[in-house]
């Protein structure tokens, strides 16, 4: 009952914000495999094509796999993962992935960062590899470092510290606007498919590290993660 009134009241919240009635709600938890899946099936029940654009989280790939056939229908289709410039510290510790199920072997602050940096490598090697499993299906896939950029006030920041540090933030990052130039560029540029696999910044075609160009490592990578999620 509470799902049924949580979906209504969403789709008044949709409604009023865009002023399309035709805006469908469905639940996905990205954190679980299994609301990853039951997304996937009642998105392929219901829907006739797909227009995805997002970061690459836990399950997220898997969505991606299930929607396979799906982004085939409805060429040219274009992938689209946000990746990052600090995807050159990634590493990928297969060992440490098959007994812990995770990228790092802590939580510490400097755990959490190489986490991130790795799981942005895993984001641009698994770009990389669905462009050569989709070669030829008109159905092409970037990856893209968006810039650094400045978000709005989080809950735990100091009101006082905020406004301390905005006007510097504002000279080193980039607003919203201009952090979404080359996401936009990947999803629009006419011309670019020959390009499929590739990484962006800065709206321009840019060398990703070594390891991110390693088609061995990109395949064994998908693999695995084949195999962590159940596929």
């Amino acid at each position: 009952m509470y799902r049924g009134i949580l979906q209504d009241l969403l789709s008044v919240t949709v409604f009023q914000e865009s002023g399309n009635h035709q805006v469908v709600f469905m639940q996905l938890d990205l954190a679980s495999l299994k609301s990853v899946r039951n997304f996937a099936e009642s998105f392929l029940k219901s829907e006739p094509r797909l227009d995805f654009s997002s970061t690459m989280q836990d399950g997220l790939g898997m969505a991606f796999g299930v929607n396979h056939l799906r982004l085939q229908r409805c060429v040219p289709s274009r992938i689209i993962n946000v990746a990052a410039l600090l995807h050159r510290f990634g590493n990928i510790d297969f060992p440490l992935l098959a007994s812990k199920k995770d990228l790092v072997s802590g939580q510490s602050t400097w755990h959490n960062f190489q986490a991130y940096c790795s799981s942005k490598l895993c984001n641009v090697l698994f770009t990389r590899e669905l462009a050569n499993r989709l070669e030829g299906s008109a159905v092409s896939c970037y990856s893209l470092h968006p810039g650094q950029c400045l978000r709005s006030r989080g809950k735990a920041r100091s009101c006082s510290l905020y406004i301390l540090i905005v006007p510097f933030a504002k000279l080193l990052f980039l607003d919203p606007e201009g952090g979404s130039q080359t996401t936009l560029h990947c999803a629009l540029q006419e011309g670019i498919e020959p390009l499929s696999g590739r990484y962006f910044s800065n709206c321009a075609l840019q060398q990703v590290g070594a390891k991110g160009r390693d088609d061995a490592l990109a395949k064994k990578l998908w693999e695995v993660s084949e195999r962590l999620s159940g596929l």
